[in-house]
């Protein structure tokens, strides 16, 4: 049994996985840096330890320093939440090799999944599709070139290590193909300290469609459903929603079929997600997986009735998976808005303090937040204060039920993007379905 977790995280996903902790009987203990010694999860820990400065490296992303947090409170699990050391394969590892349980898939399955080449072709080994593209990564852009004509422009090089829209970059034509290149190439070194990239087509309209997935130590795996993260900027996502609307049953069958062979070819235990793009044609293929919590979790959490990262911590546990497929049902639907402190027009960063906040309530809506009035919003991290979801019988009424939730949150003092969000329930190719990954392109067009 797990007695105590460390939540090697901050903000909301680390209040998150605190809260389940409590009702499962978990002790918790928060790591914080130094500006986020007032932060909502440092009172909520039961116990809390200070990691280092402001700066992640040197902080979240300090493995030392956490692992002395450990050691000093005893805990006997891990949970890194998203970002930071979420996929960390060498950090999985060395918690397994210190007999402290990391709440998450082994450090194998992280390893070869955050290879985006290797995860390509172990999916492909049962006949998962894939976007067609190398095989392997590619080093001079001369070859790079060729291989882009080859497949047919536009194509998207991409970092193998990476994720988050770094390393990334669209490419029209020929002529600033190798410009491109080689400055994914470096941005893929700085970010994640390999400059290795592989080159994909990139589809124009094409939709951005996942599937959450659980497996356990035992060889069981079940999917809970497909989400839609096409509303993005920049490659981060903004809007999710859950399931998938407008996909054939014919189609989403397969999609699901083919995120659970995924998940069984590389023997996946704990919870991750199979993203796909989904293609006009009706054709979809494997993008890449994410072998942590996601943000969008709770859309899932909100047709499914299952709480997600309480599994989690049950799989890292060592216990069987308590579903079988037979025993998942999707109810209605949910849509997720990530409401950061950014400027709703522009997405520039607003950090500051909030003065007042007020969260919005009622039947089938959920948020998910570490704000407070008072709280200082840092400049260091992320700018996400928080997720409102909501669920309804339908997706229409969940986009209803969206507007009003929106209506009553008020956040004052730092700017946000709840009038961006606003905006797009209203937006006629939004409510009836035209989704896109280059929506926001085409609508400020």
């Amino acid at each position: 049994m797990i007695h105590k977790a460390l939540i090697a995280n901050r903000g909301e996903i680390a209040v998150r996985i605190m809260r389940s902790c409590r009702e499962m009987g978990i002790k918790t203990v928060g790591v914080y840096s130094t500006i986020d010694k007032d932060a909502m999860h440092v009172r909520m820990a039961d116990q809390a330890v200070c990691i280092g400065p402001a700066a992640s490296a040197d902080s979240y992303l300090n493995v030392p320093a956490i692992l002395s947090a450990i050691e000093i409170t005893d805990a006997d699990a891990v949970h890194p939440g998203y970002g930071f050391l979420a996929e960390n394969a060498a950090f999985a590892e060395i918690c397994e090799n210190y007999g402290v349980k990391f709440i998450g898939p082994s450090s194998e399955a992280i390893r070869l999944m955050g290879d985006k080449i290797e995860a390509r072709r172990a999916v492909q080994k049962v006949k998962v599709p894939v976007v067609p593209g190398s095989d392997s990564a590619i080093t001079e852009e001369e070859e790079g070139l060729k291989i882009s004509k080859e497949i047919g422009f536009p194509v998207i090089v991409k970092a193998a290590a990476g994720g988050g829209g770094r390393g990334m970059k669209i490419v029209h034509s020929p002529a600033s193909f190798i410009n491109a290149f080689l400055t994914a190439q470096s941005e893929a070194l700085s970010a994640f300290g390999i400059a290795d990239v592989y080159i994909e087509k990139y589809f124009e309209q094409a939709r951005h469609v996942e599937v959450q997935i659980m497996g356990d130590r035992f060889g069981s795996v079940v999917h809970l459903g497909d989400r839609d993260c096409s509303i993005q900027r920049r490659h981060q996502k903004l809007i999710e929603e859950a399931p998938a609307p407008f996909i054939p049953a014919r189609i989403r069958n397969r999609l699901l079929k083919a995120a659970v062979d995924a998940a069984v070819a590389v023997n996946y235990n704990n919870v991750g997600t199979i993203e796909f793009l989904y293609v006009p044609d009706g054709e979809f293929y494997f993008l890449e997986m994410n072998t942590r919590i996601q943000v969008e979790h709770p859309v899932t959490e909100a047709i499914t009735g299952i709480d997600i990262v309480r599994e989690q911590f049950r799989i890292a546990d060592g216990k069987k998976l308590r579903y079988e497929q037979k025993d998942i049902h999707l109810r209605g639907h949910s849509i997720e808005c990530r409401i950061n402190a950014e400027d709703p027009e522009k997405f520039i960063p607003s950090p500051g303090t909030i003065r007042s906040c007020l969260f919005p309530g009622g039947f089938g809506v959920r948020v998910d937040t570490a704000i407070y009035p008072g709280y200082v919003v840092p400049s260091a991290y992320d700018s996400l204060l928080g997720k409102l979801i909501v669920h309804g019988d339908d997706r229409n009424e969940a986009i209803s039920r969206m507007r009003r939730a929106l209506d009553e949150l008020r956040i004052d003092g730092v700017q946000t993007t709840t009038e961006f969000h606003k905006k797009m329930m209203a937006n006629t190719d939004f409510t009836e379905g035209r989704l896109w990954t280059n929506f926001m392109g085409k609508a400020r067009a």
